[in-house]
């Protein structure tokens, strides 16, 4: 067993404390050829090594959340599960507080997840954890393909989860929201970058951290790959952002919550201004830590 940094995530999170190499690998003995000792002498894996971390997610994926066949396109974003897990935990906390302190389960809980890419992980886990049923709606076509591939492979996941194509370039929520019925939340991972080259430079910065000598107990591991669509979109995580929150408003009385990732603090005051000009009637901050990193989710309802 080794430490991946996580004894900070949210209570519910399985993924908290230590990764149980033994269980994971017994799950998924794929995984025992990326296996190598710490310099401390624990097991783990080389983070800086995207086949690697792929191995590890297909591992969490079959251990914990019954999904045995999990692949994504090479190029493709493969996201560190713990921390996606988190969004989910927290977003649940946020629905129970409209249902008497219980967190509201099964398929009668309708979430949509906006841009959900080739791994389709908001819905795996979200679907697995609490049996909600998701619309994860993604405009890249390839990542389309993949996701429902994920999702017709897994029998656990079929009925569950629909992935539906968004064919218009400016829009969000339009041509993907139901036509009738509610949804209770909405759950985003906005491109953070402005450009590739930006997105470029932020990965090339992480690996040489990691290949600097950070043990995997220091390092949380990283987003591997990623298209253009997945990493930058046109003013970057704020613009996408405030984009969304201005979209928002047209379905204001069909969806319970509105949220989105939020990854740099100094975008939170700008959309807090933007969600009190669109006529928010809540506005909730959650701070998220894995280990040193910290991320934030802004929910909101109108």
């Amino acid at each position: 067993m080794s430490s991946n940094s996580t004894e900070t995530l949210h209570p519910r999170n399985v993924h908290r404390g230590r990764y149980d190499f033994e269980a994971l690998v017994a799950a998924s003995p794929e995984l025992e050829a990326y296996m190598q000792l710490s310099p401390d002498g624990e097991a783990t894996i080389d983070f800086s090594n995207a086949q690697a971390v792929l191995a590890l997610n297909q591992a969490l994926l079959r251990h914990h959340y019954k999904v045995q066949h999990w692949a994504i396109p090479a190029g493709y974003l493969c996201p560190p599960i713990p921390g996606r897990a988190d969004y989910i935990h927290y977003l649940a906390d946020l629905l129970a507080r409209s249902h008497g302190g219980e967190i509201p389960r099964g398929k009668k809980v309708q979430v949509l997840d906006v841009g959900t890419g080739a791994n389709c992980i908001y819905p795996i886990i979200g679907s697995q954890v609490y049996g909600w049923k998701f619309i994860a709606s993604e405009i890249d076509p390839v990542s389309v393909r993949a996701a429902r591939t994920i999702v017709e492979v897994n029998p656990c996941l079929k009925s569950l989860i629909t992935v539906k194509q968004q064919k218009d370039p400016q829009a969000i929520f339009k041509g993907i929201m139901p036509q009738k019925g509610r949804v209770d939340l909405t759950l985003c991972n906005p491109p953070f970058h402005a450009s590739m080259a930006e997105a470029d430079l932020g990965t090339q910065r992480k690996v040489k951290n990691l290949k600097r000598g950070q043990s995997s107990q220091a390092a949380a591991p990283l987003n591997f790959g990623g298209q253009e669509g997945e990493l930058s979109c046109e003013g970057g995580e704020l613009g996408f952002t405030t984009r969304m929150i201005r979209e928002s408003v047209a379905y204001g009385e069909q969806v319970g919550w509105f949220s989105s990732l939020v990854s740099k603090s100094a975008n939170l005051k700008p959309l807090q201004y933007e969600l009190g000009d669109r006529g928010a009637r809540e506005v909730e901050v959650i701070e998220m830590r894995q280990g040193q990193k910290i991320s934030r989710l802004i929910a909101w309802r109108f």
